[in-house]
């Protein structure tokens, strides 16, 4: 099987409509050992959602803004596998003012940038004492290299966490471990439908080639359990599109 063996750290469980979720399970039937991460009122939610994946996972706590929480990581981690061949990234978080550009506080700024851009670099050295060579860090972004309407800050964080990825995949190669992220088109998951005028992403399929269902997780996922397995072991640095072809149109 495709992820035959391998051991996982999953992050962002909260729904089974989530793509994490369908990463999680789909790296279950190909095989993987999955371990979920979730803090604080989402904890107990996300044990719940762990029982409907194929084999229950175990869940630990992980705030990324918590400093003890990532510096006592791989030891927790080390409590239910012995190591890590890769870690999903699906954490994304922007309080509300962050959703009005010229009006904005540095302090819903700062904390977009720190949960959505800074923590994919701090969640993965909090992983590296695991991590195999060979390992694989993948996490989800929306495409960052246009101004979306309403998304604000957290598309400005987006950018940031683009660029964070080219900045792990040169540090982390040596290591012989690959830094790649999926470009999901959007999906309507509870985080998603929690930014102000996501409807406005509702027609993304009648401009994607190939269409697109915005409460279908599973292409995205299949990208993600793709990126975490052995069959691209020679690229890193890389965003590879999941929308439909949408982003290679112009309007």
């Amino acid at each position: 099987m495709l992820m035959d063996g391998k051991k996982l750290l999953i992050t962002g469980v909260l729904m089974d409509s989530s793509i994490a979720f369908h990463v999680a399970r789909l790296a279950q039937e190909q095989g993987a050992q999955v371990v979920l991460t979730s803090f604080g009122r989402t904890f107990k939610i996300t044990q719940t959602i762990a029982r409907r994946l194929p084999q229950e996972a175990p869940v630990i706590e992980l705030d990324v803004q918590d400093t003890e929480h990532l510096d006592t990581l791989a030891d927790r981690v080390g409590e239910h596998v012995d190591h890590l061949d890769g870690v999903l990234h699906s954490i994304g978080f922007a309080p509300k003012g962050a959703f009005d550009f010229m009006n904005a506080s540095w302090e819903d700024v700062s904390t977009a940038l720190h949960v959505s851009a800074y923590s994919l670099k701090a969640l993965a050295a909090a992983a590296l004492p695991r991590m195999r060579e060979g390992g694989s860090v993948v996490g989800l972004t929306l495409d960052a290299q246009y101004a979306w309407p309403m998304y604000d800050w957290m598309g400005v964080a987006k950018a940031a966490f683009e660029s964070t990825n080219r900045y792990l995949a040169r540090d982390l190669g040596p290591k012989g471990i690959r830094a790649n992220l999926v470009s999901a088109g959007p999906i309507a998951t509870t985080a998603a439908k929690s930014i102000p005028g996501f409807e406005h992403f509702s027609t993304w399929g009648e401009h994607a080639p190939l269409g697109w269902d915005v409460k279908d997780p599973v292409p995205a996922a299949q990208a993600c359990v793709a990126l975490l397995s052995d069959w691209f072991p020679a690229t890193t640095g890389e965003i590879v599109h999941v929308d439909g072809g949408y982003h290679a149109m112009g309007f």
